[in-house]
């Protein structure tokens, strides 16, 4: 569902006359009516963000716009999402193109009330703009009579910038080809730099034009081919250490809006006291199972959420958490959180109420929200309303890790591999299992070690006899 801008209102010196009416002394007057300037904002599209990036303006300077139309997509910490306009008029001067940064708040572009108001709304922003750009030139000169002068012997460089420099300071966004804007998800953009696919030579059918990751894999089935080919290198005798693609060693990158956010969130957490406790579980039934319903569409990661919710279920207060450090909350839902990396960060889509859905319809919302997730089009209740987080680094062989505690919740389980493991049953005998390692990161001010290990021997129960996931 989209958001709504929020608009404020700036005073306007012109005036529009309206029918005459009488005066005091029954003297035809014109009735004077201030025009309004809306000042669009920053969206607050999430409860973590602070600042957005300007994805597209849907709308160009001097269009009309109609209340409820979208006018702009916004990047969040979490996804892109279309804006809305709140009111009727016209944008009259956008004030961050596209891919520029803008905290929550402040203003990105002006909403004139009639053309008429257009002109002064583009003064009012170029008056904004020169004012702070004086702002920033004013710095250097103060600078300049604090500090000594330089010696005359010492030369001083020309203030002129390296064709690297110009390129780092240039206006044109990172995503953009010869100043041509190209929307497309990143993880398409990913894609294509994979499959040495032009971007520029696809058309999309995501939203507004948004190239999206079918748009790739259509166009690489139909044997689209990329625009320039790598040129052949000289042969040398010693080669260099392959280099991931896209990467230049060396260089400072800047964290995008998704991994400032994620930053900021790891950062919250170190200040909740957490501790760890880790559990083998027998992994033979439920691989079973997997296997003999894995063509029907069920996912490994939907069986593990829905074993743990059946878990939560018995533990509440594993499902609890605890934000004012004063009291806690017994939530009302089992919403399993589940990690996800994406190009460019990590985002944790929601399987709602995963103790009350079957394991069917699970699994088809799972795939939906990793589609979405990729897409970078998920809703803020898709990732935020999570009581309980999975992380699964299984599917790389890894068998054990820690996981930091998202902020918020109360509990976040890592998962390892199901690995064949030599075990030793109670009548002595050895014999193979396959074993899986899990460890459950909580927040000792609500939770204790105790809560975890009924928990985990609960989960442990589910997962050997696993005939309760599929009803």
């Amino acid at each position: 569902m989209a958001h709504i801008l929020r608009t404020s209102f700036l005073p306007s010196t012109s005036s529009r006359h309206r029918t005459p009416v009488s005066g005091p002394k029954g003297k035809p007057q014109a009735l004077q009516v201030k025009a309004k300037i809306r000042e669009i904002f920053m969206p607050a599209l999430s409860s973590t963000m602070t600042e957005g990036k300007i994805v597209s303006w849907t709308k160009s300077e001097g269009e009309k716009l109609s209340k409820g139309e979208s006018v702009v997509v916004v990047e969040s910490d979490k996804a892109d999402m279309d804006v809305e306009s709140f009111h009727d008029g016209f944008l009259a001067a956008i004030m961050v193109e596209e891919g520029g940064v803008a905290p929550v708040g402040s203003a990105i572009a002006l909403l004139a009330e009639t053309e008429e108001e257009i002109a002064e709304a583009k003064a009012k922003s170029q008056s904004s703009s020169s004012s702070s750009a004086q702002v920033v030139e004013e710095k250097p000169k103060q600078k300049e009579d604090v500090e000594p002068a330089v010696p005359a012997a010492a030369p001083v460089a020309p203030a002129v910038s390296s064709p690297k420099a110009v390129a780092l300071g240039s206006a044109v966004h990172p995503a953009s080809e010869g100043g041509k804007r190209i929307v497309a998800s990143p993880y398409a953009k990913k894609l294509a730099k994979e499959l040495k696919l032009d971007l520029g030579a696809l058309v999309g059918t995501g939203p507004m034009g948004r190239i999206v990751a079918k748009d790739v894999e259509a166009a690489a089935a139909a044997g689209v081919v990329a625009a320039s080919e790598s040129a052949p290198l000289p042969a040398s005798p010693a080669k260099a250490a392959p280099v991931a693609p896209g990467i230049e060693l060396g260089t400072v990158v800047p964290f995008t809006t998704m991994q400032g956010a994620v930053s900021r969130n790891m950062v919250e957490s170190l200040s909740v006291p957490t501790f760890r406790v880790g559990y083998t579980l027998t992994t033979n039934a439920l691989d079973a199972l997997y296997k003999k319903i894995k063509s029907k569409g069920v996912t490994m990661t939907a069986l593990l959420a829905k074993a743990t919710a059946l878990a939560l279920v018995q533990h509440p207060v594993v499902n609890s958490c605890c934000r004012d450090g004063n009291s806690f909350t017994y939530n009302s839902s089992i919403n399993i959180s589940v990690a996800v990396a994406i190009d460019g960060g990590l985002i944790t889509p929601v399987l709602q109420d995963a103790d009350k859905v079957d394991i069917y319809t699970l699994s088809r919302k799972w795939k939906e929200l990793v589609d979405k997730a990729r897409a970078k089009q998920l809703q803020p209740h898709e990732y935020n309303t999570g009581t309980f987080t999975l992380s699964n680094l299984g599917m790389f062989g890894v068998d054990r890790f820690d996981a930091i505690l998202p902020p918020g919740t109360g509990a976040i389980m890592a998962v390892g591999a199901s690995l064949p493991t030599v075990v030793a049953s109670k009548d002595g005998r050895i014999g193979m299992r396959n074993q899986m390692q899990v460890n459950v990161t909580a927040d000792h001010r609500v939770i204790y070690g105790a809560d975890l290990a009924s928990f985990l021997q609960t989960l442990a129960k589910i997962i050997e006899d696993p005939k309760d996931l599929t009803f």
